[in-house]
């Protein structure tokens, strides 16, 4: 059997990298496991598998417990996603970097499937060294990269940042907009360093053959011809996926007026560069440009 094409989505955060995941796994020619993002190369590079076990260790006992207490109609799926994070402890726990157990963990239960594969955002953050040693972990990587309008992005990952900070998981307006003004002013570097597309794709562009990378906008996979490129990309039978479904999808909080501005002034670097690498922009990045 050929090996199949290992397909690393790199990002970006906030730009329906679940969504593409959960179609992925929906796809009869791909093979995905159920843990979305495995942030096995990030936790390498920081020195954390340690920490990814406990933390993984604790989501796995959680799904668990709430599969003893389910429906037996519901069980087996829960089960199956136990197996995976169990087989995916295993990995971790070797405590070192391992690529043919991370290999092995990906195409478990493969069977014919011609794409696997890891949608981790985080790895868009990795230093050129490790995504070029990504980059030949099999016969055949090839990278994703998901582009979302710069002032959606950011505020759909501020209002993530601010339920998660809040006691109840709800959005505070004015935590939000807290936590946005600091962005624009240099105090939240992980919100900041997710959207930074031109950082992103340089250091792919060095690290990964231009002919193993595909770099799609978010606005795409929902109302345009996005998915079907991914699937050609992957060389697996073009499919939308259900445009309509939504994964993962933020908490609705409208962005006020003037942050708005001040967003779109502090991202004019982004669009311009996203305009020159990809020739175009879709017609929401537009309506911004013409704001700034």
């Amino acid at each position: 059997m050929a090996a199949p094409v290992v397909m690393f989505c790199v990002g970006a955060t906030k730009s329906g990298t679940s969504w593409l995941h959960d179609a992925l796994a929906r796809h009869p020619e791909c093979h995905f496991r159920s843990v979305k993002e495995l942030h096995y190369f990030d936790g390498l590079e920081k020195g954390k598998l340690a920490e990814q076990h406990a933390q993984m260790t604790r989501w796995r006992d959680a799904l668990d417990q709430k599969r003893a207490a389910t429906s037996l109609l519901r069980r087996g799926g829960l089960a199956r996603r136990v197996q995976d994070r169990d087989d995916w402890l295993a990995v971790l726990a070797r405590g070192q970097e391992d690529k043919a157990a991370y290999l092995d963990y990906l195409m478990k239960g493969r069977k014919s499937a011609k794409v696997v594969g890891d949608v981790t955002p985080a790895y868009a953050l990795l230093p050129v060294e490790r995504l070029r040693s990504m980059a030949t972990l099999s016969e055949d990587v090839r990278f994703v990269y998901v582009l979302r309008d710069p002032v959606a992005r950011l505020w759909s990952h501020v209002r993530m940042m601010a339920a998660r900070r809040g006691e109840d998981g709800t959005v505070d307006p004015n935590r939000a907009k807290n936590i946005l003004n600091r962005t624009i002013a240099g105090g939240e570097d992980e919100i900041s360093m997710r959207g930074d597309y031109a950082g992103a794709l340089g250091r792919l562009d060095q690290a990964v053959a231009p002919e193993k990378q595909l770099t799609v906008f978010y606005e795409d996979l929902f109302g345009g011809d996005g998915m079907a490129r991914i699937c050609g990309f992957l060389g697996i039978a073009p499919q939308t996926g259900e445009q309509a479904r939504r994964v993962h999808e933020g908490s609705a909080l409208d962005m006020p007026g003037p942050l708005r501005d001040k967003a779109r002034e502090w991202l004019v670097p982004q669009y311009e560069d996203v305009a020159r690498r990809m020739g175009r922009l879709p017609e929401a990045w537009q309506a911004n440009m013409v704001r700034v």
